[in-house]
């Protein structure tokens, strides 16, 4: 039988320990909740009631609730007053030094059977039990922002961490309506090893120009289907706490370069430009503490309704005969645009000579794009802008096939084409400014959503996505989590609408490996090197939902 907990102890008021009060008083559980200073504890009690406030407003929480709630909360200064719970939860700022003094004060002020947690993101579980005299007592109870909403916890244990604390406090979790997903102590546990390396390579992609950061998040919100862009979460979670835990895992977690903070953070930080909470990050906001974006001088200007030097396109033609040829023909169609298909192979090109924009939409393959892109150019009228949908070979090679380079850009459609609204627009070195602002107006007309970038394997999402979903295979092959357990963390801990093998299975793991390979050969990065267990499978046939199993078996469902 798991113990009963009847009163908690949380430490450390901020958003998070506020949070994690609520949490625990919504349950019917008694709540001592400590700070430093009687200041701090009254912006910890301004936290709750805000927070319940909210919720009340918003019709989430009924008031009696609420006032039931508030009762049972006992504010208090100091860790004294911690000397009869059951458990204390510590949810101070992300500082080894600081969290092992408060558990070797713990240690002294608890009953000796109270169970000691953390609620670090980063930090070592471990690092910090040793602080105590009681280190098979203490555990990880890793809470995600906002605590009351979010379902995910991680529990973390340590080598030394008792079988029966783990299975207690797993027990608590499911008392609170949470969903514990239990993991051994490494550096960034599951969520956060997946995501700040997500994060760190958009910031990366951003300080070199690659892109703009509102088409960094509007790809990746879009394209990529996440609830925010990651520039954006970067200026919610605080640049200051995202370069403490990439540096923290960094250095705990073997020295991986995807986790090593890209210098522009550093340097955002040491100018406090820490994003809402100072009220300038990657964008600016209203003020201090606010999650209203104003403009700045880095916000695009709005582009003139006559496509800023497009040419007129009235006639489009479309070349392939698979789903994403017919997927834009039907885009186009309905947008009013008069569409001849082609058939490669089985149709002459010539029914495309008086067209004013040529989407491809063929095989993947570069030599077989590079002679269609060959032979287009001796039917084409001058001026005809040459589009393809390639979504990971290099454009400027299939460019160069034509003796018109300057007329050539990428058009990838995030499939399936008809349902997302996404462009990725791809600029070559030869590509001229006149082809890009025709791209632009015609995705516009098409009610479509364009991100430029330049010609770089993967371009925005997919260059963001798959390393992603290639850590998580890592993840997997380590034996660190589950398949379930790391879709859960990263749909109930980050909100993803689907969980890394869940999409891998969806997307084909083939897909995914011959994208990742892509991006290896460019970038020479080890941590860019294709999951071996993903080669595997796909060398065993195991490609996914259409195979019939992936990640997952597929063929009962």
């Amino acid at each position: 039988m798991a113990r009963e907990f009847t009163s908690v102890g949380v430490v450390g008021l901020g958003t998070m320990g506020a949070g994690i009060v609520e949490v625990f008083a919504r349950n019917g559980i008694d709540v001592v909740a400590v700070e430093v200073s009687e200041a701090a504890l009254d912006r910890g009690r301004a936290n709750l009631t805000g927070s319940t406030d909210r919720a009340v407003a918003r019709g989430k929480l009924a008031e009696a609730d609420r006032d039931a709630l508030l009762a049972r909360v006992d504010f208090q200064v100091g860790l004294d007053a911690l000397h009869s719970v059951d458990l204390v939860v510590e949810a101070v700022p992300e500082r080894l030094d600081l969290k092992r003094r408060i558990f070797a004060e713990l240690d002294r002020v608890c009953r000796p059977e109270a169970i000691l947690a953390t609620n670090t993101s980063s930090l070592s579980v471990t690092e910090v039990s040793v602080a105590t005299g009681r280190p098979q007592q203490v555990v990880g109870i890793h809470f995600f922002n906002p605590a009351p909403v979010m379902k995910l916890v991680e529990v973390v244990r340590t080598v030394v961490t008792a079988a029966d604390v783990v299975a207690d406090v797993e027990a608590l979790c499911a008392r609170l309506g949470k969903v514990g997903v239990t993991i051994g102590d490494r550096a960034g546990f599951i969520a956060n090893a997946l995501l700040f390396g997500y994060l760190n390579h958009a910031v990366a992609m951003f300080e070199s120009r690659y892109a703009s950061r509102e088409d960094i998040d509007a790809a990746m919100k879009l394209g990529g289907g996440l609830p925010m862009g990651p520039l954006a979460l970067l200026d919610l979670i605080g640049l200051d706490t995202a370069y403490e835990i990439l540096d923290t895992m960094y250095r705990r977690g073997g020295r991986d370069r995807r986790h090593a903070p890209v210098p522009l953070v550093r340097q955002m930080v040491t100018a406090g430009l820490l994003g809402r909470k100072s009220g300038q990050g990657f964008y600016t906001y209203e003020k201090p503490g606010s999650s209203k974006v104003v403009p700045d001088e880095s916000t695009p200007q709005e582009r003139p309704a006559a496509g800023d030097g497009a040419r007129p396109v009235a006639r489009v033609g479309v070349v392939g005969s698979g789903a994403t040829a017919a997927g834009l023909v039907e885009v186009f169609a309905g947008a009013g645009y008069d569409v001849v298909q082609v058939a490669p192979g089985a149709e002459p090109l010539d029914g495309l000579a008086e067209v004013d924009l040529v989407v491809e939409a063929v095989a993947e393959d570069l030599g077989v794009k590079k002679e269609l892109l060959a032979s287009l150019d001796g039917v084409c009228k001058p001026g005809v802008v040459l589009a393809t949908t390639t979504s990971s070979l290099p454009v400027i090679d299939i460019a160069m096939a034509t003796g018109r380079p300057a007329d050539v850009v990428g058009l990838h459609f995030s499939g399936p084409v008809p349902a997302r609204p996404l462009v990725e627009i791809v600029q070559t070195i030869r590509t001229g400014e006149e082809a890009t602002a025709t791209a632009r107006a015609v995705c516009a007309t098409l009610g479509r959503t364009a991100v430029v970038c330049g010609d770089r394997a993967g371009f925005v999402v997919d260059a963001l996505l798959l390393p992603y979903l290639n850590d998580a295979v890592k993840m997997l092959e380590a034996g660190y989590a589950t398949v379930d357990d790391i879709d859960h963390a990263m749909k109930l801990g980050c909100g993803y609408p689907t969980g890394p093998f869940e999409l891998l299975d969806a997307v084909g793991l083939d897909v995914a490996l011959a994208s990742q390979r892509a991006l290896y050969r460019e970038l020479r990065d080890p941590g860019f090197a294709p999951a071996p267990l993903l080669e595997h499978l796909v060398t065993a046939g195991y490609l996914g939902r259409e195979a019939g199993r992936g990640f997952r078996d597929h063929t009962a469902r």
